[in-house]
């Protein structure tokens, strides 16, 4: 591919150009910090990857500018676990650790060190795959070590007019009632946060007491491990202590009134810095959720089931084709073969293969494609690929499979016989979306595109009639045993309505017979390419009862 182009083609490149102008247009800015981050209190699913891939995008865009960037991930692993997901093991356990860290809750699988570092280290080992690097930051270490205990003591200095901030946005009925604080305490007898703050001195000193188990205590904010502040707190003081200039967040963050816009206040007004640019993301929804993933109730979709059926390019291009505020579905059933056909006709015009219909098309499609790719060259650019990939329509693919009955070296070693085969630099990026097809088409597709060859010396259908077993034999006799003479499917398949026409039987009833022949079905793949992907030994076996 040629050298790409750091244009407006694409929506990262426009917010890359817009946290530029915001943030370091004025001052000649040298480090671009941009955050995204979540609460491991259960599975990380599908729908939390939108933002952090959205926030990678807009790093790589700022990246190609030639800006440095530093790309922070942020495990909000302090928070309370307030209750357990229906689709965790040894619920009766994790009962026990409610109102508790989700830090200091026990790993039901024990594996991890704690139930919220097993869902960080799900996290952090499948993000290589899609090309996702970011620094992670762990909000339950940081307080521990007192990182922020100057933000805790100046939102203190500055309750009454958090308080006005939090309530400016809402109603009577909901303004904050009675002595409220910023700042929330996990006791130190029994580790749950049913604790209430009974004074500041105006210094360091906390005294709470416990509501659970009675304890009481005055700790120092310097030094403690059982203080952090309130969410919409915590967050924009985050930003703050981090230098945050870019930060996406959800629909429900982004309400007018959310908790995106009193952030913006407290970490402008109590923190003295300007909030970050961000923008919103939208939902997404599920379609045809393959059946082992929905098999428990209360199963979330993560990103490692989506990348058993999307290979890490086109999981990439789900997302990087799509506005982050436009809601999308991710398809498990037969749109799967469309979201494989749409990337690889953007692939071909990336590479020129297939004309754009224009240069402004030329250029989307060229930029979505180059974002699609995981691997990036060393300081984080986009990294054009050295040679285009292989193209073989998964449709295809997935009948190559399951002729092969589901041997992936056999299926494609019937590619590599072929004229135009896939070269050795080639195979990986192949082999790789073979996988995802033999997964989809065993776990996800539905029955009528499934099938499997019969064995040699099958017994002819006992359902068909001696008009259609007279037509299968020709068709055996006639077509199948001169298979290599066709150089294409089109006159294949006239040879095909050449033999119905001659046993006086429709087309489609010729049709029907051979898969009943071949396969046991009524229907079957496009049966003149079918036959061209077999090899013609196997079919003359299959049919030499006829």
């Amino acid at each position: 591919m040629e050298e790409q182009h750091t244009n407006k083609a694409h929506w990262a490149d426009e917010i890359a150009d817009r946290v530029i102008f915001e943030k370091g247009s004025r001052d000649g800015k040298e480090l671009y910090t941009c955050a995204s981050g979540i609460t491991p209190s259960g599975t990380v699913h599908i729908g939390n990857f939108r933002e952090i891939i959205s926030v990678e995008l807009v790093v790589r865009a700022l990246r190609d500018k030639g800006k440095k960037v530093r790309f922070i991930y942020s495990w909000d692993d302090y928070d309370v676990f307030r209750k357990v997901p229906q689709n965790m093991p040894n619920q009766e356990m994790l009962a026990k650790y409610l109102r508790y860290p989700i830090t200091m809750v026990p790993d039901p699988w024990n594996r991890d060190t704690s139930y919220a570092r097993h869902h960080e280290a799900e996290v952090e080992s499948v993000l290589p795959l899609v090309g996702i690097n970011p620094e992670y930051l762990y909000q339950a270490a940081n307080y521990q070590a007192s990182k922020y205990a100057e933000g805790m003591r100046r939102a203190l200095e500055h309750r009454e007019d958090l308080k006005k901030i939090l309530d400016k946005f809402r109603d009577e009925e909901h303004k904050i009632q009675g002595e409220w604080w910023p700042v929330s305490v996990f006791c130190s007898a029994c580790n749950k946060d049913e604790t209430d703050i009974d004074g500041w001195d105006g210094q360091w000193g906390l005294t709470y007491h416990c509501n659970a188990c009675g304890h009481k205590e005055t700790v120092d904010l310097r030094s403690t491990k059982i203080a952090k502040l309130v969410w919409r707190v915590d967050w924009p003081m985050r930003w703050a202590y981090e230098k945050v200039d870019f930060e996406p967040a959800g629909k429900e963050h982004h309400s007018s009134g959310g908790s995106f816009d009193t952030a913006r206040h407290v970490c402008k007004d109590v923190y003295g810095f300007e909030a970050p640019v961000t923008f919103r993301y939208d939902f997404i929804g599920l379609k045809g959720t393959p059946g082992k993933m929905s098999s428990s109730k209360g199963k979330v979709v993560d990103l490692p089931d989506v990348l058993k059926i999307y290979t890490p390019e086109v999981t990439r291009y789900l997302f990087a084709g799509t506005r982050p505020n436009t809601e999308f579905t991710i398809s498990f059933d037969l749109d799967v073969i469309k979201i494989y056909e749409d990337y690889d006709k953007t692939e071909r015009i990336a590479w020129k293969i297939e004309p754009a219909k224009n240069e402004e098309t030329y250029l989307r499609e060229k930029r979505i494609y180059e974002l699609s790719q995981p691997q990036t060259s060393e300081d984080g650019r986009t990294m054009p690929l050295a040679v285009m990939p292989y193209q073989v329509p998964f449709r295809h693919l997935c009948n190559l499979i399951q002729i092969a009955d589901g041997d992936i070296d056999k299926a494609l070693a019937s590619l590599a016989e072929t004229a135009d085969g896939p070269s050795p630099q080639q195979l990986p990026k192949l082999r790789a979306r073979a996988e995802c097809a033999k997964y989809w088409v065993q776990e996800c597709a539905p029955e009528e595109f499934r099938f499997k060859l019969k064995a040699a010396g099958a017994e002819p259908g006992a359902d068909l009639t001696e008009a259609e077993k007279t037509a299968v034999r020709s068709l055996r006799d006639e077509v199948i045993s001169v298979i290599e003479n066709f150089n294409d499917d089109k006159s294949c398949a006239e040879a095909i309505y050449g033999i119905a026409a001659k046993c006086g039987i429709d087309g489609k009833a010729l049709f029907r017979a051979a898969y009943q022949a071949l396969i046991g079905k009524d229907q079957g793949p496009r049966l003149a390419n079918f036959l061209r992907s077999i090899s013609k030994e196997r079919l003359l076996g299959i049919l030499e009862k006829f």
